[in-house]
């Protein structure tokens, strides 16, 4: 990211923090909750505690860039809209770790083993807080928007932008489950797949979102702007894959090799399968769907990923997607501010770059 990109991303993410956390000091106080109730304020506290432990905010960073392609003057309702998708990332992770039995997120605990810890002989209790937790996330991911000081035809908008990609994401996380269940997997699966868990909430809604709040439809680009998002999200879909057996755990602040132990087909395991074979091939199958898979063996994996040239070949099919989409991003100079086209430009090149 060149310096002033970095700068502005910077700028964006303190001026989030302090506004998420303001969020949740007055979300108390402002969520109708029994007086009696203690379970309550201790799902809040786990929510804020996901919320602001961490995270790339790239996505509120999306928002205000889409916004600076119509004006770089201030744009009511910015704050209002990244609270709201970085909500909905919250209502995310929370279920998506509850799915994986995800231990760790953000250097931390998951929210669902934060409440198995705290409630060890009641595990059934603890699941359903935990979905509980998530769904209160979602719901205030919508609240935050129809409780904004915005005329009500925008709040209407935004909530529309927000209620249709979490749907869509709900449909992305059932086929991504459907996946491992069809046999071999084909690339068009895992790009439609790619699309609805991740592109659409965390690209295409970020964009819809700023350029609603800066005043211009986007209905008339959604063509251009489908496919843009669609692009960095499988870029970014294949990235994580990627870490999840290549990248330094100590970075990403979780163990590497969760697919393989979840048996997922991820886009780096059926690359593996389709290029191993022999001794190999029965090790990434041995591996595969093993919960108790060490992380000796997930090194022996990512040694025969290295050596089959599997993790380079995947870095060269995501800097041909990111291509794809820069260029997409680059027919917008006739149309839209110059610096935040070029900022787009970037984006998915940004992303196969990541090392977390």
């Amino acid at each position: 990211m060149t310096e002033q990109f970095a700068a502005r991303a910077a700028g964006y993410e303190r001026r989030f923090s302090a506004v998420f956390e303001e969020f949740f000091d007055t979300l108390g106080t402002t969520l109708d909750a029994p007086a009696f109730s203690r379970f309550t304020p201790e799902c809040l506290e786990l929510l804020r505690d996901l919320s602001l432990r961490g995270g790339k905010r790239m996505r509120v960073v999306l928002l205000h860039e889409a916004a600076r392609l119509v004006t770089d003057a201030p744009v009511d309702g910015l704050d209002a809209a990244a609270l709201s998708i970085e909500l909905l990332q919250t209502h995310g992770l929370v279920h998506d770790d509850l799915i994986d039995d995800g231990a760790t997120r953000r250097g931390g605990p998951s929210t669902y083993h934060a409440y198995r810890a705290r409630y060890p002989d009641h595990p059934r209790a603890a699941l359903g807080l935990t979905v509980l937790a998530g769904d209160l996330a979602l719901a205030l991911s919508l609240r935050v928007l129809l409780d904004a000081d915005l005329p009500a035809e925008l709040r209407r908008a935004m909530a529309e932008v927000q209620t249709r990609a979490a749907a869509d994401t709900f449909v992305g996380q059932i086929t991504d489950l459907e996946r491992d269940f069809t046999g071999p997997v084909s690339e068009d699966v895992l790009h439609q797949v790619a699309d609805h868990k991740t592109a659409r909430y965390s690209v295409l809604a970020p964009l819809r979102l700023g350029l609603l709040a800066a005043g211009t439809d986007p209905a008339p680009y959604e063509e251009e702007l489908r496919a843009y998002a669609r692009l960095v999200g499988i870029c970014g879909q294949m990235r994580d894959d990627h870490l999840d057996l290549f990248g330094d755990a100590a970075v990403l602040g979780k163990p590497t090799g969760a697919d393989l132990r979840e048996g997922r087909r991820s886009y780096t395991v059926v690359r593996l399968l389709e290029a191993a074979s022999g001794t190999g091939r029965r090790v990434v199958e041995d591996a595969l769907g093993d919960p108790h898979c060490t992380p000796e063996t997930v090194a022996a994996v990512r040694e025969i990923g290295e050596r089959l040239g599997v993790g380079a070949a995947m870095e060269r099919e995501m800097r041909r997607h990111a291509e794809r989409a820069r260029a997409l991003a680059a027919g917008w100079r006739p149309r839209w501010r110059e610096d935040a086209v070029a900022f787009f430009e970037n984006v998915p090149l940004w992303s196969v770059e990541r090392t977390r």
